[in-house]
């Protein structure tokens, strides 16, 4: 970010803010960041470093930077670094570079034979790892991955199909310290890879003033309209929420400017925050970043990371677009209408002076669709940046050293959150890979349902919004992805459309109460209450709470063939996007209750039932949906004219 307060913002979840570190403490952490995103340039780009080693440094920096920036409570300093975070420090060094120096000798000299210090030290390293995710990330992931270990342990104990043969505590921690099944597995070397690199290049577009025009251009775009602050809300959180991949520092960035916007115009504060709370979680699903989840996710089925963003244009479309629609009714219910002419920026102007900060994002996209890796594309976007912000005629955008420095520290400190959340749900994975509970689940919840796919889907969404409350993107989606998408994809569901479902429900816990820390987040900027904000929230979100539905059912929804080896038009593929397009507009006037004027109750029900119709796939339920909401429309329309026409008389 472009200061030190937009940092904190990003920092922000449900592990707590960071510090403000003062004086020689903010001057060693943030030489540690500049170093740790340097490392992370040099590794993925100039060197060939072995991967193990690499996750190595890279997960001990990490931890660095978490002991230097996050304080251990409420009453920890806020400025300097206490005694406990240098003995955290301290023990950080010894678990990391005691394996820096010993792994080649464990598996290599002692032919994967471990030995007393070799547990030593990866007892020492997971105890630091659970307490850098307490403090970065919050309780909830270093009390499942306690809960994990335990019944690893203890697994003779657990009941039913719980139950497990257990595993020795040796066993366990060489499994999870000194291979590459554990902390230093799959999820971290996606966090040191890919991840590392997205976060870079949109600390380099934020430095850059890249934020400000996305508000600018959303402004001039939707400012005029009906309700227009509400919908530059949308268009300003779809465009960073991608890159931060937090919904809730989404809402602190973006909603310092969108939130008083909104109020001006009449819009009530419980609204105003609702918006941009929905807003900021769409942007956890937004292509071409979704919070860094389409790296990870990419990995975990074994496909490219294009295949993953272009599945989700369509379902992102139509989250953003029910917004609009919602916003859109509650604008013409209250009778509001846009900005000023004379406050709206002048596109042209804003275009011509800062609009090649748009580039980097064009090369981005450029790179992965012309099937360059992730890497390559970070790489590519990083220095169109730099370029672009040379070539851009207001000169404050140019990226000098001082703002290389900047965009350095703040990569640093935007990967602490998700990197330790990797890193430590590690564990996770490993003792689920171990137990086979995953797929046992699956199974039961399979059998417990009778096999019926509406009521698997409806238990694994709660089990979604549950397991994820509090979490950031990357974190939620792993928890979710190793616990629940098994039992979607043992009901039948193509594996990416499981792994969508799952993600998807994952991110709308940031705005499903009681643990909505979006909206909460949202309702302190507008000044408004909490648990009704939440609630109006869920509220204009809910036809995005139908879309992993259709997802589930119709993979076309993802540009993915409803069966193997079916070929898949662009004829189904439209037809797919109208009618669902057709259904959300519905089901967002249904709930909304506003379509010209407020809906009849028989209007409402008429319109709900007509856009499930729509929205479940299939040629008779689109035309009977279809024809129940034309008519409705129509009813809606003719009662009106009618009604103004006996008013004009009277």
């Amino acid at each position: 970010m472009s200061t030190n307060t937009e940092a904190a913002n990003l920092d922000k979840e449900a592990g707590g803010g960071a510090r403000e570190l003062t004086g020689i403490y903010k001057t060693i952490a943030g030489s540690v960041a500049v170093l740790f995103s340097v490392f992370a340039i040099y590794t993925n780009g100039l060197s060939n470093i072995q991967e193990i080693y690499r996750n190595l440094i890279f997960l001990g920096l990490l931890l660095l930077l978490t002991f230097f920036f996050y304080p251990s409570g409420k009453k920890s300093s806020n400025t300097r670094f206490t005694l406990l975070d240098y003995v955290f420090i301290g023990l950080s060094l010894a678990g990391i570079v005691y394996l820096l120096f010993n792994y080649s000798v464990i598996h290599v000299d002692r032919a994967s034979q471990a030995i007393t210090i070799d547990y030593v030290f990866a007892g020492i390293t997971i105890i630091v790892l659970l307490e850098a995710a307490r403090r970065a990330v919050g309780a909830f992931i270093p009390i499942l991955c306690l809960i994990t270990i335990v019944y690893a342990l203890f697994g003779t104990y657990f009941p039913w199909i719980f139950g497990h043969a257990g595993f020795s505590l040796e066993r366990l921690l060489y499994r999870l310290y000194m291979t590459t099944e554990g902390i230093l597995g799959l999820t971290l070397s996606t966090a040191s890879t890919f991840i590392v690199m997205f976060i870079l290049f949109g600390a380099f577009l934020s430095v850059s003033g890249a934020t400000q025009l996305f508000n600018d251009l959303a402004l001039a775009i939707a400012g005029r309209r009906r309700g227009g602050p509400a919908q530059v809300a949308v268009l300003s959180s779809a465009l960073t929420g991608s890159l931060s991949g937090s919904a809730v520092a989404n809402v602190a960035t973006t909603g310092t400017f969108t939130i008083p916007l909104m109020k001006s115009i009449g819009l009530k504060p419980k609204f105003a925050g609702a918006v941009e709370a929905a807003a900021s979680t769409g942007g956890m699903i937004m292509p071409p970043i979704m919070g860094a989840a389409a790296f990870i996710m990419a990995g975990f089925l074994g496909i490219s990371y294009t295949t993953v963003i272009l599945a989700a244009i369509i379902p992102s479309f139509l989250y953003y677009i029910a917004l609009i629609f919602a916003i859109d009714f509650e604008a013409k219910k209250l009778g509001l209408k846009g900005i000023a002419k004379e406050n709206i920026p002048d596109v042209v102007k804003i275009l011509k002076e800062r609009g090649v900060l748009l580039i980097p994002i064009l090369v981005v996209i450029g790179t992965l669709l012309a099937g360059k890796t992730a890497l390559f594309a970070g790489f590519s976007g990083i220095g169109a940046v730099i370029l672009a912000s040379w070539i851009a005629k207001d000169k404050t955008s140019r990226i000098t050293f001082r703002k290389t420095i900047q965009a350095f520290i703040d990569g640093g400190r935007g990967t602490i959150q998700v990197g330790i959340a990797c890193a430590a749900i590690g564990i996770i994975i490993c003792v689920v890979t171990m137990t086979g509970i995953g797929s046992t689940l699956a199974f039961n919840i399979v059998e417990l349902t009778g096999g019926k796919l509406w009521l698997v889907l409806i238990v694994v969404m709660l089990t979604c919004i549950v397991l994820s409350m509090g979490l950031p993107s990357t974190a939620l989606y792993i928890v979710v992805a190793v616990t629940a998408a098994p039992a979607l994809v043992a009901a039948g569901v193509t594996p990416i459309a499981a792994h969508f479902f799952v993600f998807w429900f994952g991110a709308l816990s940031n705005i499903t109460p009681p643990v909505a820390l979006a909206s909460y987040t949202a309702a302190g900027l507008a000044r408004a209450n909490a648990m009704q904000t939440s609630w109006e929230a869920l509220r204009i979100s809910l036809p995005g709470f139908i879309i992993p539905f259709m997802i589930a059912y119709n993979p076309i929804l993802l540009l993915q063939p409803a069966q193997d080896g079916e070929a898949l038009s662009v004829f189904s593929i439209a037809i797919v996007v109208i009618t669902s397009t057709i259904g959300v507009y519905a089901l967002a006037s249904s709930l909304g209750n506003f379509l010209i004027t407020r809906l009849a109750l028989l209007e409402r029900g008429l319109l709900f039932i007509g856009a499930l119709l729509l929205i479940k796939p299939g040629l008779l339920t689109d035309a009977a949906g279809l024809v129940i909401c034309a008519l409705t429309i129509l009813y809606h329309v003719l009662t009106h004219k009618k009604r103004s026409s006996y008013e004009v008389a009277a």
